[in-house]
């Protein structure tokens, strides 16, 4: 009799997995039943260690990750599922055992098996923090408690479009000038290692005393033959340090204040993280989240962590009394002419359109931005490939000039 490994959730609710005999994998799913565990996947067991080892290896080069793009078609296909009203575990299990992503879809499987154990949707997805962020699950956790799941859905289905409309126009914005550079450091590197050795082999020839930007292009070069693994060694480490700086709590923070005074870019990245704020606390709010939760949510979803600190600056003030309008005013991130808007908002009562509006004066400043950097950038970029062509005619033409010179005086 074959056998299958599982993994499943028992009546408490917590994940177990194991190895039964049966016949097939139906009989092994309710054998699993009668035990009162809910099946999450069943596979049939390997004997050869070749294809054990084979498939150990497949599980490590698996994707483990959700795209945003999935993300979007999972909430919009929830809301029309929730909509018409399909049963929310039903729903689940479908999607689940019809996405291509195998990560999502063992992800989908556990959600499913922790709400056939009794537990709230909010709950279950708040397990899979990788997939689910703090915004995604207290949206659900409001959709529930109010009996507006589908809504929910709608909104994050709405926030999420919002969220890949601002990446593609960054990454829209930033390709020219990252294809310039690169261009632009492979120009260099042949240059240093093929164009410069040549014509350091003609200099040599004609023993005299050669000028200092020829003998600096000279000594990179050299070097750059010598030690070019010492060199990819150092971007390497540096690139490995930096990532794992960004990675503590201290070099995430610092690094998100510097990213907002950078040149060009840094008024961008603030504005991008002050839409994302007020679209999501407008989302929150209008939903019926409490004020000082949605402030805390919103610390963590702005993407940028010195905003957050400063968000939540505004909660601690909000807590001690204070208005909406007067901690912002406090946070020093907001213009007056927001503020102002907030201000309205507040005495009004209407605090979430305003929000709103907020949200689209930010998002159109930063949609001019975006369509202005590559104006902004390019003149950079050509005075640096200026800089780069003169320092390259100098070192090769110069010496070329001073023996013509020296040759003409001679005769």
């Amino acid at each position: 009799m074959p056998a299958f490994r599982y993994t499943g959730r028992d009546a408490h609710g917590s994940k177990i997995e194991g190895s039964l005999d049966a016949a097939n994998a139906d009989v092994a799913a309710s054998e699993l039943l009668s035990r009162r565990i809910t099946p999450l996947t069943i596979e049939a067991a390997r004997a050869e260690g070749g294809e054990d080892i084979l498939a150990a290896l497949r599980q490590r080069l698996r994707r483990k990750k959700v795209d945003l793009d999935e993300l979007i078609i999972f909430t919009r296909q929830m809301y029309s599922l929730t909509k018409a009203g399909v049963p929310i575990i039903r729903a689940i299990g479908g999607l689940g055992e019809s996405n291509r992503n195998l990560y999502f879809r063992e992800v989908l499987q556990e959600v499913r098996g922790g709400l056939e154990s009794g537990q709230s949707m909010a709950v279950t997805l708040n397990q899979h923090p990788k997939v689910f962020n703090s915004l995604f699950v207290s949206m659900i956790s409001v959709g529930e408690n109010t009996g507006q799941l589908d809504q929910a859905f709608r909104q994050l289905s709405t926030y999420l479009e919002l969220e890949r409309e601002t990446r593609k126009r960054i990454k829209q914005a930033t390709r020219y000038p990252i294809f310039v550079l690169v261009a632009m450091g492979v120009a260099l590197g042949v240059i240093n290692i093929l164009v410069i050795p040549a014509f350091a082999q003609v200099f040599a020839s004609f023993h005299a005393q050669l000028p200092l930007p020829t003998r600096i292009l000279i000594g990179t070069s050299s070097f750059m033959r010598e030690w070019w693994w010492l060199l990819l060694l150092g971007i390497a480490g540096g690139i490995h340090a930096f990532f794992k700086w960004t990675a503590t709590d201290a070099g995430s923070l610092k690094w998100d204040r510097l990213k907002l005074r950078l040149p060009i870019v840094g008024g961008i990245f603030e504005r991008i993280a002050l839409a994302r704020f007020t679209r999501t606390f407008a989302m929150m709010y209008r939903a019926g989240v409490p004020l000082l939760q949605t402030l805390s949510i919103n610390s963590a979803s702005v993407g940028n962590r010195h905003i957050g600190e400063a968000v939540l600056g505004m909660r601690e003030s909000v807590e001690r009394g204070e208005s909406l309008t007067r901690s912002a005013s406090n946070s020093g991130l907001f213009t007056p002419l927001v503020l102002q808007m907030m201000a309205v908002g507040e005495e009004t009562g209407a605090l979430d359109d305003l929000f709103v509006e907020v949200a689209d004066f930010y998002e159109q400043e930063v949609d001019y931005d975006l369509k202005q950097l590559a104006d902004a950038i390019e003149p950079i970029l050509i005075v640096a490939m200026g800089i780069m062509v003169l320092v390259l005619a100098l070192g090769v033409f110069l010496p070329m000039w001073e023996l013509g010179a020296a040759a003409q005086g001679r005769g």
